[in-house]
């Protein structure tokens, strides 16, 4: 288990207190040799990109263009047996290449038992191919960046039910996610949870209109004293970093998704994962949610999540939360949330996950 931490622990957060706001993870770095990684798995990644030498990315009919996927297929995968399906959503200033080093660790976590055979799908998700904090967060919805969300339930979809085998029941289809990538798999789980039983996110933004009974964004999450934020203030920061020399504030990730007109706190409302059990009447016990958090994240997410968490015990939903004292929105958090991950994922994987042809002392493909 020592080698699926440490892997998983530096890809599974957009943490730009990490990267002081610099390229992580992306298309500038070296690219990664995929036939040696290939050799390094158990299981193996499919590549439907163009990162590699060849072309070989699929056509999004939800974004009018070219977008590159990575599919891991995991030990002894036989097509004539049917998987559980993940679908695995990068965070801000990352794109799919940060899902290498998280395949690394699924594959760790199911060749040790520590997790079921499934198939796990990771979709590029920037704004415009590019992984950089310089470019906007799409949040993973339709919006005036291209239509994000249609090209996860329909394009990244359709890659993975047509060409790899499946199993049918929502129950078995998981959307999880990073920071950006966590917002996205809630949003999208709420509304098609038709096809979606399961989400999980690590350092999740949950309640982008979060504010106490005072009016302060910052503050702790308090059950008696619970507000709401009601105006756009595009010059109001979000998160601090590097003791305040680097500032996000609101119009960096609020302004290119949902505007900056008179009808912006509306319409963040709407597509806002806390507002959403309300407003789409998710009922107890039709998603199985985790959400793990640093009770410093410097995005206060874990007060968003604790007002999440209690807006679901509202309605008589249960979520698993995980909180990590002293956890920021770092790889360190990462790490410290990954063991309690793999426990949530794996009784909701076991019952429809074929069972795997190898032990752990087995190498190679």
């Amino acid at each position: 288990m020592i080698a699926l931490r440490v892997s998983l622990l530096t890809v599974l957060l957009a943490g730009p207190s990490v990267h002081a706001f610099g390229e992580f993870c992306g298309k500038g770095e070296r690219p990664v040799d995929l036939n040696r990684l290939n050799q390094q798995l158990f299981g193996k990644v499919h590549d439907y990109t163009a990162n590699h030498g060849e072309d070989r990315r699929i056509y999004s009919e939800a974004l009018g263009q070219m977008r590159d996927v990575y599919v891991y297929v995991p030990p002894g995968y036989d097509p004539a047996k049917r998987y559980p399906l993940m679908i695995w959503l990068h965070g801000w200033a990352q794109d799919e290449t940060s899902f290498l080093k998280v395949a690394r660790a699924f594959d760790q976590a199911i060749v040790t038992g520590a997790l079921p055979p499934f198939v796990a799908i990771a979709p590029d998700g920037t704004a415009n191919g590019r992984a950089s904090f310089r470019e906007p967060p799409t949040w993973y919805l339709n919006s005036p960046l291209g239509r994000f969300q249609d090209f996860v339930v329909y394009d990244v979809w359709n890659l993975a039910t047509k060409n790899y085998s499946i199993r049918p029941e929502r129950e078995a289809h998981v959307l999880a996610g990073a920071s950006m990538g966590a917002f996205g798999a809630y949003n999208t789980a709420i509304k098609y949870r038709t096809d979606f039983g399961v989400v999980a996110g690590v350092l999740p933004p949950l309640n982008l209109r979060f504010a106490d009974c005072h009016g302060r964004t910052d503050g702790d999450w308090d059950p008696t004293c619970i507000g709401v934020q009601t105006e756009y203030r595009p010059n109001a920061p979000v998160a601090r970093f590097a003791h305040g020399l680097v500032t996000v504030r609101q119009r960096q990730v609020i302004a290119p998704v949902f505007g900056e007109g008179p009808d912006v706190i509306a319409k963040v409302a709407a597509d806002n994962p806390s507002e959403m059990l309300f407003s789409y009447n998710v009922k107890p016990g039709e998603l199985a949610m985790f959400a793990g958090y640093g009770d410093r994240d410097e995005f206060n997410l874990d007060a968003q999540t604790k007002s999440f968490v209690g807006y679901a015990a509202s309605r008589g939903i249960t979520v698993t939360a995980v909180e990590v004292p002293g956890g920021r929105h770092d790889e360190r958090t990462g790490m410290k949330l990954l063991p309690a991950f793999v426990e949530f994922m794996r009784p909701r994987l076991e019952p429809y996950a074929p069972k795997s042809a190898l032990s752990p002392s087995v190498g190679g493909n």
